[in-house]
């Protein structure tokens, strides 16, 4: 979707958003990507295995990990995962009844 109105609706109706992939060094596309939104105002929930916390905010291992009181205020959930995760990580925002999947543009690596 690259309708800027439709965008500007999401994000002006989000409040909580899922960072999927969210790594806790600074220089990673998906820390800086969360810490504007966190300090725009959004509460950030960080989903990654390898962390158990991320920007001041407890780590989930995964969508499904997060808890139900939790989970039923996701709003959006931004995946900053390889394509081929994203059909599994779909059915999992779905599940946890999130209104909005998020996919970053990435590079493709041509070697």
């Amino acid at each position: 979707m690259d309708d800027i109105a439709t965008l500007r609706r999401i994000l002006k109706s989000a409040k909580t958003i899922a960072v999927v992939g969210l790594s806790a060094n600074w220089w990673r596309p998906s820390y800086f990507a969360a810490k504007y939104l966190q300090e725009h105002g959004y509460r950030i929930i960080p989903v990654n295995p390898a962390y158990d916390e991320v920007l001041g905010e407890k780590c989930y291992k995964s969508l499904k990990d997060i808890p139900d009181k939790i989970a039923e205020k996701v709003d959006m959930v931004d995946c900053f995962r390889k394509s081929e995760e994203i059909p599994a990580l779909a059915q999992e925002a779905v599940a946890i009844g999130a209104k909005c999947l998020w996919m970053q543009l990435g590079v493709v690596n041509e070697e």
